[in-house]
Protein backbone atom coordinates (compact mmCIF):
# COMPACT_ATOMS: atom_id res chain seq x y z
CA UNK A 1 0.00 0.00 0.00
CA UNK A 2 1.81 3.26 -0.83
CA UNK A 3 0.96 6.18 1.53
CA UNK A 4 1.30 10.33 0.27
CA UNK A 5 1.32 12.97 2.97
CA UNK A 6 -0.11 15.95 1.53
CA UNK A 7 0.36 19.43 3.24
CA UNK A 8 1.01 23.08 2.40
CA UNK A 9 4.78 23.58 1.17
CA UNK A 10 5.44 27.07 2.60
CA UNK A 11 5.80 28.66 6.00
CA UNK A 12 8.27 25.10 6.85
CA UNK A 13 4.77 23.29 6.39
CA UNK A 14 7.69 20.53 3.75
CA UNK A 15 9.19 20.22 7.16
CA UNK A 16 5.98 18.73 8.65
CA UNK A 17 5.48 16.87 5.45
CA UNK A 18 9.20 15.09 5.17
CA UNK A 19 8.77 14.46 9.36
CA UNK A 20 5.52 12.73 9.04
CA UNK A 21 6.56 10.85 5.75
CA UNK A 22 9.47 9.65 7.61
CA UNK A 23 7.34 8.68 10.79
CA UNK A 24 5.40 6.50 8.80
CA UNK A 25 8.27 5.19 6.41
CA UNK A 26 9.75 4.38 9.86
CA UNK A 27 6.97 2.14 10.99
CA UNK A 28 6.35 -0.01 7.85
CA UNK A 29 4.70 1.85 5.16
CA UNK A 30 5.71 2.64 1.73
CA UNK A 31 5.30 6.44 1.56
CA UNK A 32 5.24 8.75 -2.06
CA UNK A 33 8.34 11.27 -1.56
CA UNK A 34 7.27 13.81 -3.84
CA UNK A 35 10.13 15.98 -3.21
CA UNK A 36 12.43 13.78 -4.92
CA UNK A 37 13.13 16.04 -8.13
CA UNK A 38 14.51 18.86 -6.44
CA UNK A 39 12.56 21.28 -9.34
CA UNK A 40 9.29 19.33 -7.16
CA UNK A 41 10.53 21.46 -3.94
CA UNK A 42 9.15 25.12 -4.31
CA UNK A 43 8.61 25.98 -0.29
CA UNK A 44 10.87 29.12 -1.55
CA UNK A 45 8.34 30.78 -3.80
CA UNK A 46 6.28 33.08 -2.68
CA UNK A 47 3.97 33.91 -5.41
CA UNK A 48 2.99 31.62 -8.59
CA UNK A 49 1.46 34.77 -10.26
CA UNK A 50 3.98 35.14 -12.73
CA UNK A 51 5.21 31.07 -13.08
CA UNK A 52 2.11 29.74 -14.58
CA UNK A 53 4.06 27.12 -16.76
CA UNK A 54 5.71 26.49 -13.41
CA UNK A 55 2.83 26.28 -11.01
CA UNK A 56 1.18 23.89 -14.12
CA UNK A 57 4.41 21.28 -13.88
CA UNK A 58 3.89 21.30 -10.04
CA UNK A 59 0.44 20.38 -10.71
CA UNK A 60 0.44 17.97 -12.98
CA UNK A 61 3.47 15.90 -10.90
CA UNK A 62 1.46 16.70 -7.71
CA UNK A 63 -1.64 14.81 -9.18
CA UNK A 64 0.23 11.68 -10.57
CA UNK A 65 1.40 11.29 -7.61
CA UNK A 66 -1.77 11.27 -5.32
CA UNK A 67 -2.94 8.91 -8.34
CA UNK A 68 -0.12 6.59 -7.94
CA UNK A 69 -0.96 6.52 -4.11
CA UNK A 70 -3.43 4.71 -2.19
CA UNK A 71 -4.27 6.26 0.74
CA UNK A 72 -3.38 10.01 1.72
CA UNK A 73 -2.76 11.24 4.73
CA UNK A 74 -3.97 15.22 4.83
CA UNK A 75 -2.19 17.38 7.16
CA UNK A 76 -5.31 19.66 8.25
CA UNK A 77 -3.33 23.06 7.88
CA UNK A 78 -5.11 25.45 5.37
CA UNK A 79 -3.88 24.60 1.74
CA UNK A 80 -5.52 25.16 -1.53
CA UNK A 81 -2.88 22.33 -3.01
CA UNK A 82 -3.82 19.79 -0.69
CA UNK A 83 -7.65 20.76 -0.81
CA UNK A 84 -7.41 20.01 -4.50
CA UNK A 85 -5.32 16.58 -3.96
CA UNK A 86 -7.70 15.44 -1.42
CA UNK A 87 -10.95 15.85 -3.68
CA UNK A 88 -8.77 14.78 -6.90
CA UNK A 89 -8.22 11.26 -4.97
CA UNK A 90 -11.61 10.92 -3.27
CA UNK A 91 -12.69 10.85 -7.00
CA UNK A 92 -10.18 8.58 -7.60
CA UNK A 93 -12.07 6.39 -4.83
CA UNK A 94 -8.55 7.13 -2.86
CA UNK A 95 -8.66 6.34 1.47
CA UNK A 96 -8.17 9.84 2.26
CA UNK A 97 -6.55 10.56 5.89
CA UNK A 98 -7.34 14.00 7.57
CA UNK A 99 -4.47 14.03 10.46
CA UNK A 100 -4.52 17.31 12.70
CA UNK A 101 -3.87 17.00 16.75
CA UNK A 102 -5.76 20.64 16.71
CA UNK A 103 -9.91 21.27 16.11
CA UNK A 104 -11.14 21.46 12.30
CA UNK A 105 -12.51 24.57 11.77
CA UNK A 106 -14.02 23.91 8.20
CA UNK A 107 -16.60 21.23 7.85
CA UNK A 108 -14.84 21.03 4.07
CA UNK A 109 -11.65 18.52 4.83
CA UNK A 110 -14.04 16.51 7.35
CA UNK A 111 -16.88 15.89 4.42
CA UNK A 112 -14.20 14.75 2.05
CA UNK A 113 -12.00 12.48 4.79
CA UNK A 114 -13.21 8.78 4.99
CA UNK A 115 -11.16 8.95 8.72
CA UNK A 116 -9.88 11.49 10.84
CA UNK A 117 -7.05 10.90 13.21
CA UNK A 118 -6.38 13.27 16.11
CA UNK A 119 -2.90 11.78 16.85
CA UNK A 120 0.04 9.66 15.45
CA UNK A 121 -0.93 6.34 17.13
CA UNK A 122 -4.64 6.82 15.94
CA UNK A 123 -3.18 7.25 11.98
CA UNK A 124 -0.79 4.05 12.58
CA UNK A 125 -4.19 2.64 13.11
CA UNK A 126 -5.90 3.91 10.74
CA UNK A 127 -3.12 3.08 8.24
CA UNK A 128 -3.01 -0.62 9.26
CA UNK A 129 -6.73 -1.26 8.82
CA UNK A 130 -6.75 0.35 5.66
CA UNK A 131 -4.04 -2.13 4.52
CA UNK A 132 -6.03 -5.29 6.11
CA UNK A 133 -8.87 -4.48 3.87
CA UNK A 134 -6.70 -4.47 0.57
Amino acid sequence: MRVIVCGPIGNKGIGKIKKMSDFLTKNGFEVTNQFVLNKMDYSNIRDFRSRKRLAKSIVRHDLKQVKNSDVLVVLATPSFGSAMEMFFAKNLGKKTILFSEKPIPSPWPVNYADFISKNKNSLLGILKKIENKK
